[in-house]
């Protein structure tokens, strides 16, 4: 189950609006077919594991990462394919959150007279399904914050310079973020004091659909996300309906999402359910401290990595974060499941966020 959690892994930021899965074949003790879902719309990951396996996945076992699926969407069943194959054993590591369908693949099996074992590495194989997981129960993507900031909390000095507060491994740990998301979100300040690319330079990567967050459209024409190649992975949300920009914008290719709203505000979370129609699952949010502050008071947050360097900006550097309306101890956010690492010199915070009281 282990390889299959490491096959599934390859297919985030790739898969949605599917989960990512893997699966392994065993016969005899030994392993004869692998296989993840790819894409959307591709085989499943039972697909290519049983296809790899051939003749030999009759008799064996079948690990996957989620319970095989039951019924017909781009692709039939895989529970047929599983009974075709000869498969003796199913071990799942996790059954499907969506409440219509959960269970039905396991008990089809079971009725036709396959052994089934379920809840195998069950945490990491729902930790793998968390994306899908959350918009199948919420609507929603899941989002996580990313934030890289000095050992005091800033993450630019008063001349908003920026580059770098982090070293290299933290960068490239980055970038294997974003290759395991659908998108990557930043706010019309990080366009104009930046101007980064929002690529993915991590070995055999992809990017992410990029996202900017521009309530009164100030992002300006030549900005680097909006260059004849990177445009049309480019998506720029705003409340202006009628705006020269607008057209500009269309015309170098890139996509213009109007939302309703006021005075350049705009809900996050509005925001995100658009994105989920057009298939994201996941989100990282790479700052700047505006929008990390407003995703914070919208609760649309699940999970922080904040990266810390060794370094001491002072009170006149910009803070990670703008103002979120604490006024008391007992309202302030809490995090859970917190983790810390090191990458080279710098020091890496995971956390789970919870509400603000």
């Amino acid at each position: 189950m282990r390889l299959a959690l490491r096959l599934g892994r390859r297919g985030l930021g790739r898969t949605s609006p599917n989960p990512a899965v893997g699966a392994v074949v065993v016969r005899n003790g030994r392993i004869v077919g692998r296989g993840f879902h790819r894409k959307a719309g591709g085989p499943h990951a039972e697909i290519e594991a049983l296809q790899d396996a051939g003749a030999r996945a009759r008799g064996a076992t079948l690990y996957v990462t989620l319970e095989p699926c039951n019924h017909h969407g781009r692709t039939p069943p895989c529970t047929d394919a599983v009974l075709r194959a000869g498969v003796r054993k199913v071990v799942a590591g996790a059954r499907d959150p969506n409440r219509r369908v959960t269970g039905k693949g396991l008990e089809t099996l079971r009725r036709r007279g396959v052994a089934v074992e379920v809840g195998v590495e069950e945490d990491a194989c729902n930790e793998l399904l968390a994306p899908f997981r959350k918009v199948v129960e919420t609507g929603l993507p899941l989002v996580t914050l990313k934030l890289a900031a000095s050992l005091d909390g800033r993450i630019a000095t008063r001349t908003r310079e920026s580059r770098w507060i982090t070293g290299p491994g933290a960068r490239r740990l980055v970038h294997r973020m974003r290759n395991e998301m659908d998108a990557v979100m930043v706010g019309a300040q990080t366009i104009l004091d930046d101007d980064p690319l929002l690529t993915c330079r991590w070995p055999g990567g992809r990017d992410p659909l990029r996202v900017v967050v521009d309530g009164r459209l100030r992002i300006p024409l030549d900005a680097r996300v909006l260059t004849n190649q990177a445009a049309p992975g480019t998506l720029v949300a705003t409340v202006v309906r009628k705006h020269r920009i607008v057209e500009s914008l269309r015309r170098q290719g890139a996509t213009t999402l109007i939302l309703p709203g006021k005075s350049g505000l705009l809900s996050l979370r509005r925001l995100l359910r658009a994105l989920v129609k057009r298939g994201v699952s996941s989100v990282l949010i790479e700052g700047g401290a505006t929008l990390a502050a407003h995703a914070i008071r919208e609760r649309i947050v699940d999970r922080l990595v904040l990266f810390y360097g060794p370094k001491l900006i002072g009170a006149d550097g910009r803070p990670m974060l703008e103002a979120i309306g604490v006024k008391a101890l007992a309202a302030a956010p809490s995090m859970d499941d917190v983790r810390i690492a090191r990458v080279g010199p710098d020091v890496v915070v995971y956390a789970r966020l919870g509400g603000m009281g």
